[in-house]
């Protein structure tokens, strides 16, 4: 299989950029990797897969030195400079690897919103490397910020320099992110999952630059990911991983044309499938939530002896409605105002228009009425780590918002809701007393989705529920909302980038494209038969066509 932004076809000889021999890594007396041996070279894209908690990060973790004390690592761990020297990663001292990290490496997170520093600005975050590894410095710095934030196609690159992560949607903080590691035109790139949180139109720009940036500067790529279709795209060579160890491994096509483990097979059948079951008449005819001419703006700030700029609108007037038992996939490019419309929809974000809940006008209500009323309407948020507290068992986390609007209950009573709502998470009720650290990120989603559960609401807003999950953790993820929306008559609004997954759960769609309504219908007719050339692009870019 070629690959047309690859390099060369010549990788086999190209120069090792990083080696890793006989890597173990323990926790403890528990071994986490096992005997794992890699290499990656100048100018090619090597992809890591498998399901969580196979030691794809740990692994590229622990050759940053970026594992915590009480790990133990041992195995060759090298690392080749454009000047053709060798470094021993194990043996380099902390001012060693400040200039390395950020300088010769560069470091995508998974979860950008827990790795970017919320006090500072994004812009001031970016030139931060760029004043320790280059000397860049005001003007400079900001010019070459700017730059890269126009590399990673982050709209109104001028307002963003200034923003905040949190006035970001999580495409935005994910490209600055990779913004932040291209800073410096490492000559190795380690990407932990780096379009999790990206539109399909926008994996594809940013996967299409970092190809254009291996091509141009003979930059090495290490991809971890768990889209495989990204990784046949994208990648010359995949290790596949499972359990601390090397499953299998070779060129992309000779792995997933003719897989020779089972367990590869079995990922590459792990697609979404199936499709939402239909509404009953009755169902159909009860509508949970409806919204009319909905609006979000904010205010843009006044400079000094300026005239004050007009709003900016992150959602202009639309109309919408959600039946009992109904799924309505959100989608749209990041920034499109998806997650805004949710949180207006909640009452989560100031907004203009009217929006009933089962029929009672809650835009009108007053702070009281609302607070009792938002027991009917819960969110399960994109990144549950971070709307985990880390510091909170999972029985208190749970049951948080069950004390608040059911103050009578005893503590036996709920404890018994707390293991009862696990149990429908497909979770043991052992882990109640355990932290969130101590789960894997499909493990976490349902952890939250518990939250939400425990309080029998009728509308369940779901924002990228999946987008971290590997394909397996997805599927299972998806049988799992059907059987409650089934059970329990739930109503969904579903927020995703991943049109596969939209497909398989949804009733109907909506598309949104810089606040607009491009487009709504069914999901057959949307997805099968778009009328928009920009809905058609949606499909293309996923692979859906």
């Amino acid at each position: 299989m070629s690959h047309p932004s690859s390099p060369a076809d010549n990788t086999g000889t190209a120069a090792s950029v990083l080696r890793l021999d006989d890597l173990c890594i323990r926790f403890g007396q528990t071994p986490v990797v096992r005997h794992l041996s890699l290499e990656v070279r100048r100018g090619e894209c090597l992809a890591i897969v498998g399901e969580s908690g196979s030691g794809k990060s740990v692994s590229l973790l622990a050759s940053l030195g970026l594992l915590p004390g009480h790990a133990h690592v041992t195995g060759q761990r090298e690392f080749t400079r454009p000047d053709g020297k060798t470094l021993n990663l194990a043996a380099l001292t902390p001012r060693q690897w400040q200039r390395v990290r950020g300088g010769q490496i560069g470091f995508v997170f998974q979860e950008p919103m827990t790795s970017l520093n919320p006090l500072t600005r994004v812009g001031e975050q970016i030139s931060e490397s760029l004043r320790l590894q280059q000397g860049l410095r005001g003007n400079a710095a900001r010019q070459r910020v700017l730059e890269l934030l126009c590399q990673v196609q982050l709209p109104r690159p001028e307002e963003l320099i200034d923003a905040w992560p949190h006035q970001l949607s999580g495409g935005q903080r994910q490209r600055v992110m990779i913004a932040m590691a291209m800073a410096n035109q490492p000559p190795l790139l380690i990407a932990d999952e780096p379009t999790t949180a990206l539109d399909v139109t926008v994996q594809q720009e940013i996967l299409q630059l970092l190809d254009r940036l291996r091509r141009d500067q003979g930059m090495a790529m290490v991809l971890i990911s768990h889209d495989l279709n990204l990784v046949r795209r994208h990648a010359d060579r995949v290790i596949v991983m499972r359990d601390g160890e090397c499953i299998e491994q070779g060129r992309v096509d000779e792995v997933f044309d003719a897989p020779q483990a089972d367990y590869t097979r079995e990922l590459l059948a792990a697609e979404p499938e199936g499709l939402a079951s239909d509404l009953s008449a009755e169902d159909a005819a009860t509508p949970v939530l409806a919204a009319r001419k909905l609006e979000v703006r904010f205010a843009r700030s006044k400079k000094l002896f300026q005239k004050r700029p007009a709003d900016f609108v992150a959602v202009h007037p639309l109309d919408l409605t959600l039946a009992r038992g109904e799924t309505l996939g959100v989608v749209g490019e990041s920034g499109s105002g998806k997650t805004t419309l949710a949180l207006a929809l909640l009452k989560l974000q100031a907004a203009k228009g009217e929006i009933h809940l089962e029929n009672e006008r809650i835009d009108t209500l007053d702070r009281n009425a609302l607070r009792l009323r938002r027991r009917q309407m819960q969110i399960v948020f994109q990144d549950p780590y971070g709307s985990l507290s880390p510091r909170m068992p999972v029985a208190d986390i749970i049951s948080e918002g069950l004390r608040f609007h059911h103050p009578t209950l005893s503590e036996d009573e709920v404890r018994l809701r707390v293991a009862q709502v696990l149990e429908e998470v497909e979770l043991p009720s052992a882990c109640a007393d355990r932290y969130p650290h101590e789960f894997s990120g499909g493990q976490r989603q349902r952890i939250a989705l518990a939250r939400a559960l425990i309080l029998e609401p009728r509308l369940l807003v779901l924002d990228e529920p999946t987008s971290a999950l590997d394909r397996s953790v997805q599927k299972q993820l998806i049988a799992l909302l059907r059987e409650l929306q089934t059970r329990r008559g739930l109503s969904y609004l579903f927020i995703s980038h991943d049109l596969a997954v939209v497909r398989a759960l949804s009733h109907r769609v909506m598309v949104l494209r810089e606040g607009r309504l491009v487009e709504t219908g069914t999901t057959a007719e949307v997805l099968g038969n778009p009328r928009e050339d920009y809905t058609r692009a949606l499909i293309q870019a996923a692979g859906l066509a």
